[in-house]
């Protein structure tokens, strides 16, 4: 019912309504009630903006009470007409139809109280001057409080029009600057990728050709930390390219409290290393700990969640090779592709492994290799 005003807009409102009582302070009052109308009209004036019901029903008392003291028109009326152009601007759907529906009976009522306490029914013509009379003051009431109303809805119309179109700009805004994403990933793949894979090249081509223990540790660790970095460029042009927020990542010993999560959600969940586990880099770390995550989740959604899922670590002289394999659901039928596969498959190879995926024997195995 009530709108959120800044503190300037409240004050504005409040300031502007407390001017306009004090200007009709100044002028003289015929009848004591008089002040209450002004009072109820510089009220509805206050807070058409906060709430343009409230004030709509404010400025409907006021009038009501008016014309039962016969008090004629007043300046302090013309309140009325910012009370009709803010249920139009910033009322909801019924307010705003109820306050048209105010200006077309305000207008109607009005003209015959005015033509009323005209007292023109004393004349010999008196019924026809009335009709007469109120038709042109119905004419006239309608065009001013219709040309309020329709003036608030015009400028909603505008305000909506013109939020699209800032929406639209940032969307578009958004489109160019994910293009740009974009491009500037490319050419971070191809200067950068190429670079660290020359740095690499000629270090393990000086480490073979080098005579001297430390030279050949030397190299050796510069070799090590290059292809390191060269995997971590990869994941982050990843990154770049899905537009990730950067945040902690997880790492394998974080595996643990993966599987508890899913057996809490149902899911039976063995897992299972097997040798001695080797020292990976943070990328690769965090490319095995999205597989299986991604690879249990698939299990927890498409496959048979009373059978054991089982997630098997193997540390290979060289890698770490997974097999995530649950059991699907009967008839058995292969998941359709989609955006977690392909994330799958786009994490190993960007750490220079591989993954494969496919129904065997009543169950869906994926298989990976991440190199160490």
């Amino acid at each position: 019912m009530f709108r959120r005003l800044t503190p300037f807009q409240l004050t504005v409102d409040v300031g502007l309504a407390g001017l306009c009582f004090l200007a009709r302070a100044t002028m003289a009052f015929d009848n004591v009630v008089l002040w209450g109308v002004v009072l109820l009209m510089a009220g509805a004036l206050a807070i058409r903006r906060l709430s343009p019901a409230l004030a709509l029903g404010v400025a409907w008392l006021g009038a009501v009470i008016q014309m039962a003291a016969a008090i004629p028109p007043d300046v302090s009326n013309a309140a009325i007409l910012a009370v009709l152009f803010a249920t139009a601007r910033y009322g909801e759907r019924l307010v705003r139809w109820i306050g048209l529906a105010s200006a077309i009976g305000g207008a109607v009522i009005a003209s015959a109280y005015i033509v009323l306490v005209s007292g023109i029914f004393g004349t010999p013509d008196g019924v026809a001057v009335f009709f007469r009379g109120f038709s042109v003051s119905v004419i006239g009431a309608v065009a001013v409080l219709g040309l309020s109303w329709t003036l608030g809805l015009l400028w909603r119309t505008w305000d909506t029009a013109r939020q699209n179109r800032r929406d639209k700009l940032a969307a578009e805004q958004q489109t160019i600057v994910e293009q740009e994403r974009n491009r500037i990933a490319r050419d971070m793949h191809d200067v950068v990728a190429h670079s660290l894979a020359v740095v690499i090249a000629q270090a393990d081509g000086a480490r073979y050709a080098g005579d001297k223990p430390a030279a050949d540790a030397a190299l050796t660790t510069i070799a090590a930390t290059a292809r390191e970095a060269l995997a971590d460029v990869r994941l982050l042009l990843g990154q770049l390219r899905h537009n990730q927020d950067e945040g902690p990542q997880p790492v394998l010993a974080d595996l643990d409290r993966l599987v508890e999560q899913l057996r809490s959600s149902g899911l039976v969940v063995a897992l299972e290393q097997r040798g001695a586990p080797l020292p990976l880099a943070a990328a690769r770390e965090l490319a095995v700990y999205r597989i299986v995550q991604e690879a249990l989740t698939n299990a927890l959604r498409h496959g048979d969640t009373d059978e054991e899922v089982v997630v098997l670590i193997e540390w290979l002289p060289d890698a770490a090779a997974l097999t995530i394999s649950n059991a699907l659901r009967l008839p058995a039928r292969e998941p359709t592709p989609g955006h977690g596969l392909a994330g799958m498959r786009e994490r190993a190879l960007l750490v220079g492994g591989s993954l494969s995926a496919a129904a065997e024997n009543d169950h869906w195995v994926v298989r990976a290799r991440v190199p160490a």
